[in-house]
């Protein structure tokens, strides 16, 4: 697996009902847990006052990222990511030894 740092923004069409809205946030929430307890989703930040995420995600590749991973998430026919790949780099403090 490859860690990816993925930022993403989210913008939901004007014509969107809140109900909709509404119904693909609570699913996303449900969606990010099964993602996070499969080992997909790492971690997940919010820059303060600002609706966008960034976190740390893995897949195999930045493919199988976007289709299989991002691609189910219930928001994403309206996100917009950024994708990085990771690699460890040798001052990492946080790296096993």
């Amino acid at each position: 697996m490859q860690d990816f740092l993925v930022e993403i923004t989210t913008t939901v069409p004007a014509d969107v009902p809140a109900e909709e809205v509404d119904r693909r946030r609570a699913a996303e929430a449900v969606r990010a847990r099964e993602l996070a307890a499969e080992g997909r989703l790492f971690r997940l930040w919010r820059p303060v006052g600002e609706k966008r995420s960034i976190g740390v995600w893995r897949a195999a590749d930045e493919a199988e990222l976007r289709t299989e991973v991002l691609g189910t998430l219930p928001l994403w026919p309206w996100m917009t990511a950024v994708v990085t790949p990771l690699e460890p780099h040798p001052n990492d403090p946080g790296a096993p030894r």
